[in-house]
């Protein structure tokens, strides 16, 4: 059995991604409040996986988790991207005529803005999480409120879907990555036959003009893939930045290579993960 740490309650995004990641194993989702908690269950057991939402279509990316999978010295083992689809319920016995207050995660809320801004007279309250959302809902009797989440959260419990699909855009998927203890990663692949062409990178460059273009340049010349390049600033180091890459490949010596070659040109050069690219 795999145990996954989610961010979010049973029925949220974090736990109909771990089970389809997994969809050939018995998966026990540990449902952690926050980020650094899941951070946190991988610590205390190298045996548990992470998984966390990194980047989203419509929200772009989660700045903090960027930060949180850096300090945490866990590897990255894989990514998995889900289609998100927002429904908006309420209790069983009440209908629209009742709602006066919608409560969800405020990534939720934005991705369903349209959707609300058709319905002014509804109080948008942001909450935890989506799925616990309509839990508390359900287990307080909250009347008059709604939720903003998945199907699946509705039915786990029981709750009405008044309307399916209120996302503004309908190309609304977000990207998780599959985290776990770096003693524990030759483990996984070796249950998980999967090809290695995606990597994740993190490092910091030279304060001069022109080192951010020699690497990209570098990357070009050994045919490795710039999918993603995120800068974030490095705290109490004016005007100094890390940056996020992510890289695809059809060749690992070639990658490798690449590596060898940026690496003189870059201060604090991490490799975050070497896994296979998610393709629906």
């Amino acid at each position: 059995m795999k145990r996954v740490a989610i961010q979010g309650a049973l029925g949220s995004f974090h736990e109909i991604a771990a089970h389809q990641y997994f969809n050939d194993e018995e998966v026990e989702c540990i449902c952690c409040a926050t980020f650094e908690e899941v951070f946190e269950a991988v610590a205390k057991d190298s045996k548990v996986i992470g998984l966390v939402a990194i980047e989203n279509t419509i929200a772009g990316s989660l700045l903090y988790n960027h930060e949180l999978l850096r300090q945490s010295g866990t590897q990255i083992v894989g990514e998995y991207k889900l289609r998100i689809s927002h429904s908006f319920v309420c209790l069983p016995d009440e209908e629209w005529k009742d709602i006066t207050e919608v409560n969800s995660h405020p990534i939720a809320l934005m991705q369903c803005r349209e959707f609300l801004n058709h319905h002014p007279s509804i109080k948008v309250v942001e909450a935890e999480d989506t799925a616990l959302s309509a839990e508390l809902i359900k287990k307080n009797n909250l009347r008059g409120h709604a939720a903003i989440c998945s199907r699946a959260a509705a039915e786990l419990y029981g709750m009405k879907i008044l309307e399916e699909g209120i996302e503004t855009n309908k190309h609304n998927f977000t990207r998780f990555l599959v985290v776990a203890d770096s003693w524990q990663v030759d483990e996984i692949n070796r249950h998980r036959s999967r090809e290695v062409n995606k990597a994740s990178l993190v490092f910091t460059l030279p304060h001069t003009e022109g080192s951010l273009s020699q690497v990209l340049s570098i990357l070009s010349f050994y045919h490795i893939n710039l999918t993603k390049i995120q800068s974030l600033p490095i705290i109490g180091r004016e005007w100094e930045y890390q940056f996020y890459v992510d890289v695809t490949f059809d060749n690992v010596l070639r990658y490798k290579q690449s590596i060898i070659a940026i690496t003189p040109l870059t201060k604090e050069l991490k490799i975050l993960g070497e896994y296979e690219q998610f393709h629906a």
